[in-house]
């Protein structure tokens, strides 16, 4: 009997190895001269083979462009659930103000993550026109950016010249930072992103609502009213903006849910009903068949 209780033992310490032995990451800048010391990086989860539909989503967690506490919530679980639908997710850890980045850091991180995915397509077993964004919070706001500014090379400056498109194929903001401007903006945000010595042209370049480009990838995008954080309000103008603009998309506006929930139901009941939208809106966009 104690043999096979030691047994169980030895079982149940090997679990996590081997699931931990499964991960994959990768270093965003350790092949780029003067930019080795930076540990921005992307945790890949890989669909399994036998529900690979070839799709991948880089997913940029929340935390006011300060800080990724909530990678649990906003980039591991979210890409479990994506693995379940059998999508392929990229988790990236991108550059905050927190250890003392700000613009361009992020948007060329988020540039690179779409590069490196986009040129190893085959190696990860997808379609490299079937990459999309989904960011949460101000991860919202990120991926935003990589759709209005998707002809934009930020990473020139690195003396990078990707042959592939740096502009995902459709985007996912989820309860996000949108609006630069003083009567609706997460103040926070901003000063991370920016600086607090930011000008008026930066309010206004930085704006997403103000700068939809007419090839803006399709957009879902979700928030909540009761969100105690970021003001719907943001969400609402960003909709707005897409309709002008005559951009395809899909705006879920759930009465209650708050903030930070990801796609986990225990949080928040209503507004995370999101993630069962996801699929058919894939399907709508010919994402997938």
């Amino acid at each position: 009997m104690k043999r096979k209780a030691l047994y169980f033992l030895i079982l149940l310490l090997l679990i996590p190895c081997t699931i931990f032995a499964q991960k994959t990451t990768v270093r965003l800048w350790k092949e780029v001269d003067g930019m080795r010391r930076f540990k921005s990086k992307m945790y890949i989860y890989h669909a399994p083979d036998s529900n690979n539909r070839g799709v991948a989503v880089i997913i940029c967690p929340g935390g006011s462009y300060s800080h990724l506490m909530g990678i649990a919530t906003e980039g591991f679980g979210v890409a479990e659930f994506l693995n379940s639908q059998g999508i392929n997710a990229f988790v990236l850890r991108y550059r905050v103000g927190k250890n003392g980045h700000h613009h361009p850091a992020m948007i060329q991180d988020m540039q690179r993550a779409i590069q490196i995915v986009r040129e190893n397509a085959n190696l990860y077993k997808i379609d490299p026109e079937k990459i999309g964004a989904m960011g949460f919070s101000a991860g919202g706001h990120l991926v935003t950016m990589a759709g209005v500014f998707g002809k934009e090379n930020f990473l020139k400056a690195l003396g990078l010249n990707p042959r592939v498109s740096l502009k995902p194929n459709f985007i996912v903001p989820v309860y996000p930072v949108v609006s630069m401007q003083d009567n609706i903006v997460h103040k926070r945000s901003r000063r991370n992103l920016l600086t607090r010595h930011f000008t008026e042209n930066d309010k206004q370049q930085f704006s997403m609502e103000l700068n939809i480009p007419s090839d803006m990838p399709p957009v879902l995008l979700v928030t909540a009213k009761d969100d105690p954080v970021v003001m719907f309000q943001n969400s609402v103008e960003l909709d707005k903006a897409l309709t002008n603009n005559k951009i395809g998309h899909l705006f879920l506006l759930y009465e209650t849910g708050g903030h930070g929930y990801g796609v986990d139901e225990s949080k928040a009941p209503e507004a995370a009903q999101w993630k069962y939208q996801f699929i058919p809106w894939l399907k709508k966009i010919n994402i997938l068949p």
